[in-house]
């Protein structure tokens, strides 16, 4: 009821003030998401400093623990539906903004064929180049407004983890460049008038001419099918971990799901550009055929295209267990695993790429038996203690019988470890 009343007096009002919070306008969603991130950040770090804790549990270490973990837990909940509603309102302005980019790249390449004009003459040549300008860009706006929710023109190139694709990116850039120069040559053929003019401007079409081009062109679609496939059945073998991101970002380019940057991609996204940027350069020279990017040029592209696929089968791996020791503090006496002890898991791989959040960490399991526990936060200044990525640490409950028990982890992308057997004394 409050919230719905909240909703009419901003709508009485005509506007939404800067410190809406309904997720109604693109404003609203980033303020609400801003906010409950530093409400979360402020919870963790007063709870990592022991304040905060009523006094019912603050007499226990594992029930003040729980109740720190189920209370984060709560509250990186909000954090993820405040960050989820942004991300939407996001990709609402990027559709908007893709459409402006599109056309305002189209004004460049008309002043800058207007300032090379001067002294040389308006040509049929350029004439052409503006009116493939123009098509490309009405087919662009034409396609943001279909995806207008889905990030505009860019949303052939988010994938199901919605970041930016790096093969689709290469892929969609090569394949607009090329269609935007066979619509150049058409405009040409359109306007010539000769016959001599016609047939060499269709043997500017011809593979001869433009085959390391087309060779590119086919390899990197090729890849960006493929990478689509490689990643698709190692993430249902359970080889690689994804982890849905809250939005697309430019730097998804060039780094991991984790914003670490990689060879792989960065290379990939180079050398591509550099080969697009010569032969967009050869199309400006001689508009009258189709770019003949040199072999050696193109096999560069191959090659960092071949890199680009291995390193997409390298990627990720498999979460496993190494070994499974009761956790002891200072003082304590060696001793068996006993039901209420905590147990420490040692291994890799149990925190994917981009699960680093509050969120994420909190869906973590650990099987002990048939008994499933969820591994608890533990805040600390700047982050959590537990989980880590090679460490979790959770007690074994009582429901757990004595004797030959086996553990398992489950990540936050659902991915299970090897089993590892442990013994539990009464």
């Amino acid at each position: 009821m409050a919230v719905q009343e909240a909703r009419g007096e901003a709508g009485a009002t005509g506007a939404h003030g800067g410190g809406c919070t309904c997720g109604d306008c693109p404003h609203g969603a980033r303020e609400g998401h801003r906010r409950a991130v530093a409400e979360f950040l402020l919870r963790r770090d007063e709870f990592a400093a022991g304040q905060g804790l009523p006094a019912a549990v603050a007499h226990s270490v594992s029930a003040s623990r729980q109740w720190v973990s189920e209370e984060l837990t709560q509250s990186a909940e909000i954090v993820a539906a405040r960050s989820r509603a942004e991300g939407q309102a996001w990709l609402a302005r990027l559709g908007r903004r893709t459409v402006r980019a599109v056309w305002a790249a189209v004004v460049t390449l008309l002043l800058v064929q207007a300032l090379t004009a001067i002294g040389t003459g308006w040509t049929a040549a350029r004439t052409a180049g503006l009116l493939a300008a123009l098509v490309v860009a009405g087919a662009l706006t034409a396609a943001s407004w279909f995806h207008r929710a889905r990030g505009g023109a860019l949303a052939p190139v988010i994938g199901e983890d919605n970041r930016l694709s790096t093969s689709r990116a290469v892929a969609a850039a090569w394949v607009l460049f090329v269609a935007y120069a066979v619509l150049v040559l058409a405009g040409r053929l359109a306007a010539a008038s000769a016959p001599g003019e016609r047939d060499a401007l269709l043997s500017g079409l011809e593979l001869a001419r433009g085959a390391g081009v087309v060779t590119v062109l086919a390899v990197v679609c090729g890849i960006a099918v493929l990478v689509r496939r490689v990643v698709g059945l190692r993430v249902l073998a359970q080889r690689l971990q994804k982890v849905p991101a809250d939005r697309p970002r430019a730097a998804d380019l060039l780094t991991d799901d984790a914003g670490r940057g990689t060879f792989a991609d960065l290379q990939y996204v180079v050398i591509g550009a550099v080969a697009l940027l010569f032969a967009a350069v050869r199309l400006a020279r001689r508009p009258d055929q189709l770019p003949d990017l040199p072999w050696g040029l193109a096999v560069m592209v191959l090659i960092s295209a071949a890199t680009y696929l291995a390193g997409k089968y390298a990627e990720g791996g498999r979460p496993v267990i190494l070994s499974v020791v009761r956790a002891r503090e200072a003082g304590d006496l060696d001793a068996p695993i006993r039901t209420g002890d905590d147990i420490e898991i040692r291994g890799a791989g149990f925190v994917p790429p981009g699960a680093g959040g509050a969120d994420r960490l909190s869906r973590m399991a650990v099987r002990i038996g048939p008994v499933h526990v969820h591994v608890p936060l533990v805040p600390v200044t700047g982050g959590f203690s537990n989980p880590t990525d090679t460490v979790l640490t959770v007690p074994v409950p009582a429901d757990v019988e004595p004797g030959r028990v086996e553990v398992q982890v489950v990540t936050a992308a659902g991915v299970e470890t090897n089993r590892y057997a442990i013994d539990v004394t009464e």
